[in-house]
């Protein structure tokens, strides 16, 4: 299968350990990717394809995802109290909380999906790590068998998504809004 990404935009946030947890369980991966490693340095994560394809040379960087790990601080829904409120108590519950590290894919092409051998087989892995994610978006226009395809996931769930091309207002030529330099009379000669 061979496609390339033109356009990629992500917010996606998901908790680390659900992430480390869906390549343990050894996922469908597509056909072009053997595997994939995880790298962890201080607080980037870089998910990197391994080739099954031999001709691709060890030293040819292949497609990688790129994310950076934050900690979150999660709270626990605050018990009910039987019978409202209670105004005598001087003492606050404490809400029972943990810190949770998560693994955010956020920014455009160049920032998350890097390097192009491999690049479109790995986009089809963010996009399943888009549709495990509970916060965040997924937004791709792709090009696979000479048509463009529109993506776009929002907190986990797939929605409609089309491509428009439209005239680009820089194509215009007079009345673009610019500064004519050739033309300019504040300019002396």
């Amino acid at each position: 299968m061979s496609g390339c990404v033109f356009r990629l935009h992500s917010t996606l946030e998901l908790p680390l350990e659900d992430l480390e947890d869906y390549f343990d369980d050894d996922p469908d991966l597509p056909p072009e990717i053997d595997d994939v490693d995880i790298t962890r340095r201080n607080n980037t994560l870089i998910l990197k394809a391994v080739s099954d394809d031999e001709s691709i040379s060890k030293y040819t960087p292949t497609a990688q995802l790129k994310a950076s790990v934050t900690e979150t601080r999660v709270y626990e829904e605050e018990p009910p109290r039987a019978g409202g409120p209670q105004w005598m108590d001087d003492e606050e519950e404490e809400i029972p909380s943990e810190l949770v590290e998560f693994a955010c894919f956020k920014g455009d092409r160049e920032t998350v999906l890097q390097n192009t051998a491999l690049q479109y087989p790995m986009f089809l892995v963010l996009r399943e790590i888009a549709l495990m994610a509970e916060k965040g978006t997924l937004t791709a226009i792709t090009n696979t068998d000479d048509e463009l395809h529109a993506t776009r996931i929002v907190e986990g769930e797939e929605r409609p998504a089309s491509v428009e091309v439209v005239e680009s207002p820089q194509g215009n030529g007079e009345g673009n809004g610019g500064v004519n330099w050739r033309d300019n009379e504040f300019i002396s000669d």
